[in-house]
C-alpha cells in the first residue's frame, strides 16, 4: 500500500509538471454538450453514409441537424486510448508517456511476476487510477459550472477519475480483479447498462442539472459484441438478403440509433435540445459488409473482420464526426476536410468559451464549421504501437508496432513488426483490396517520409518491449 501511494504522489507530480489548465474566454452563451460516441461502429454503416441497408433514422436526423465531417479519423483501433483522446486532447502516445516511467517503477518495485496476465492487471489498475491526475475534459469545463455525466465504456476505474460529478461506473476491487467478470469491470460496470439495459440514470442527471450547464458523456457499448439484439431490430434486417453476422450486427447498430432517439425525445421533452451542442464519433472502425459472413468465426466476428477493429487499414480508423447545434452550427453540411479526434475536445472548449490548452494535439474546428475556412489538415496519422492487431492464436490479438497515414486521397498503411507497407488510393479502393504503392512511388515515399518522422518523435511504447519480454504473452 505503502509503495502505492508514494507511486501515485510520482505520477501526480509528473502530470502536474507537463499540464497547463486554460483560463476560460469572457463570457458567452454555455451550452449543455453531449459526446456521443459509439462503439466499434463501423464508418459505412449508417443511412446519411449511403447504406440504405442499415436502420439509423434518428442518426441521420442527426447528421441532417449539423454538420458532418464524412473523413474523419480517431486516434487508435481500440477503444481504451481512443476515449483517453477525447477526455484529454491526447494522442495514445502521448498520454501513455505520461505515465511510463513511474509505472516502470511500479513494475520493478512490486517484483510483477512473469505471468503475463498478472502484469497486465496490476499495469491497468495503475493506469486506470492514475487518470485521476489528468487535465480532463468535465475538469476544465467545471471551471465554467458544468455538471458532468459518465455513462457506458468507461476504462478509467471510477466516474470520478475522469473528473465527472455524476456516473455510473464505480470501479473495482481487488476481489473483483480475481473473478471471471473482471473484464466487464474494466470496461465500465454498472456504466455498460447505459442503452442496452436503460437510459434512466442520463434522464436523471439532466433534470438533475436544472439550470446548470451540463456535460454528457454518452458511450454505451453499441454495437459493440455481443450481438444481442432485441428482437424488434433484429425484425428489421431477418427477412433481408444478407448474411447473418451482419443481420446481427445491423441490428445493434439500430440499438443504439434508438437508444439516441429516446435521448433526444427526453431532451426535447425538457426543453433542453435547441441548447445542447452534440458531437458524434466512433471509437474505432469495423468492417462488416452485408455479404460478409462471420458468425462462426469468433476471430473475426468480434474484432470487425480482417480490415476493421485490430487491424492497420482506413476501416479501422476512420469514423464520421458530426457537430450539431441548432442556431449555431450550420445544418445539412457535409465536409470532406481531415479532422482528427483530438480535435473535438478542443472544438468543444472553444464553444464552451476556452482556449485550445497548450498540452493538448488536437485544435477547434469552429472555424471551419462556421465556414471561416475550409481546411485545417493537410493530413492525419497515427500509430496501434500501444494496441493490437489480428492473432490467429488469440481473440484480443498480439502485441505490434505499426503506422498510418492518411492524406489527400491516399492511405498508407506501415505494418513495422511484419514488415508490410501498403499504399492504396481511397477514392478508387475505399476497402483496401489493391496495394498501388509500385505504381506511385513518390506519393509512397512522402507518406512513408511522414510516418517515419512520426515513429521518430513519439518513439516506442515501452510497454511493447516489456511485454515481449514476458513468457505467456499470447495471455495480454
Amino acid at each position: 500500500m505503502r509503495t502505492k501511494l508514494s507511486l501515485f504522489a510520482l505520477l501526480f507530480s509528473l502530470l502536474a509538471c507537463q499540464q497547463t489548465i486554460q483560463e476560460p474566454k469572457a463570457e458567452e452563451q454555455l451550452p449543455n454538450i453531449i459526446l456521443l460516441v459509439g462503439d466499434d461502429q463501423g464508418y459505412p454503416y449508417f443511412g446519411f453514409m449511403g447504406a440504405d441497408y442499415v436502420h439509423t433514422p434518428n442518426m441521420d436526423s442527426l447528421a441532417a441537424r449539423g454538420t458532418l465531417f464524412t473523413h474523419g479519423y480517431v486516434s487508435d483501433n481500440h477503444c481504451r486510448p481512443s476515449l483517453q483522446t477525447l477526455l484529454t486532447g491526447l494522442l495514445p502516445i502521448d498520454y501513455y508517456h505520461m505515465h511510463d516511467s513511474v509505472l516502470n517503477a511500479a513494475i520493478l518495485e512490486a517484483k510483477v511476476p512473469e505471468d503475463s496476465l498478472i502484469a497486465f492487471k496490476q499495469d491497468f489498475d495503475l493506469r486506470a487510477k492514475g487518470f485521476a491526475f489528468a487535465e480532463t475534459l468535465p475538469k476544465t469545463l467545471a471551471q465554467k459550472g458544468y455538471l458532468s455525466f459518465q455513462g457506458g465504456k468507461w476504462w478509467e476505474f471510477t466516474y470520478q477519475n475522469g473528473g465527472f460529478s455524476h456516473g455510473m461506473t464505480k470501479g473495482w476491487t481487488e476481489a473483483e480483479q480475481k473473478t471471471k467478470d473482471w473484464f466487464l469491470q474494466h470496461m465500465g460496470g454498472e456504466g455498460m447498462d447505459l442503452a442496452r439495459v436503460t437510459n434512466q440514470p442520463a434522464y436523471d442527471f439532466i433534470d438533475e442539472a436544472g439550470d446548470n450547464p451540463w456535460f454528457l458523456w454518452f458511450a454505451p457499448s453499441l454495437p459493440h459484441y455481443p450481438f444481442d439484439a432485441p428482437e424488434k431490430y433484429y425484425d428489421l434486417y431477418k427477412d433481408e438478403d444478407m448474411s447473418e453476422s451482419a443481420k446481427q450486427y445491423y441490428a445493434n447498430c439500430t440499438w443504439f440509433d434508438d437508444a439516441w432517439g429516446q435521448l433526444v425525445a427526453h431532451l426535447r421533452k425538457q426543453g433542453q435540445l435547441e441548447n445542447t451542442l452534440v458531437v458524434y464519433v466512433n471509437d474505432n472502425g469495423w468492417e462488416q459488409e452485408p455479404n460478409q459472413e462471420f458468425w462462426h468465426d469468433p476471430l473475426r466476428s468480434h474484432n470487425g473482420g480482417d480490415k476493421g477493429k485490430g487491424s492497420i487499414y482506413d476501416m479501422s480508423f476512420r469514423s464520421p464526426i458530426i457537430f450539431s447545434w441548432l442556431g449555431e452550427i450550420p445544418q445539412g453540411k457535409r465536409s470532406e476536410a481531415l479532422i482528427h479526434s483530438a480535435d473535438i475536445p478542443a472544438t468543444i472548449l472553444d464553444y464552451a468559451g476556452f482556449e485550445t490548452p497548450s498540452q493538448y494535439y488536437g485544435q477547434s474546428y469552429r472555424s471551419l464549421i462556421q465556414g471561416e475556412v475550409e481546411e485545417l489538415r493537410d493530413y492525419v496519422q497515427g500509430n496501434v504501437i500501444t494496441t493490437r492487431s489480428a492473432d490467429t492464436t488469440n481473440v484480443m490479438g498480439d502485441h505490434v508496432e505499426g503506422y498510418w497515414v492518411r492524406k489527400g486521397p491516399w492511405f498508407l498503411r506501415w505494418h513495422v513488426s511484419r514488415d508490410e507497407i501498403e499504399l492504396f488510393n481511397i477514392e478508387d479502393d475505399w476497402h483496401n483490396d489493391h496495394d498501388v504503392s509500385a505504381d506511385h512511388p513518390e506519393v509512397l515515399e512522402e507518406l512513408l517520409q511522414l510516418a517515419k518522422d512520426y515513429q521518430a518523435e513519439k518513439g516506442m511504447d515501452p510497454r511493447l518491449i516489456y511485454y515481449r519480454s514476458l513468457e505467456n504473452d499470447s495471455l495480454i
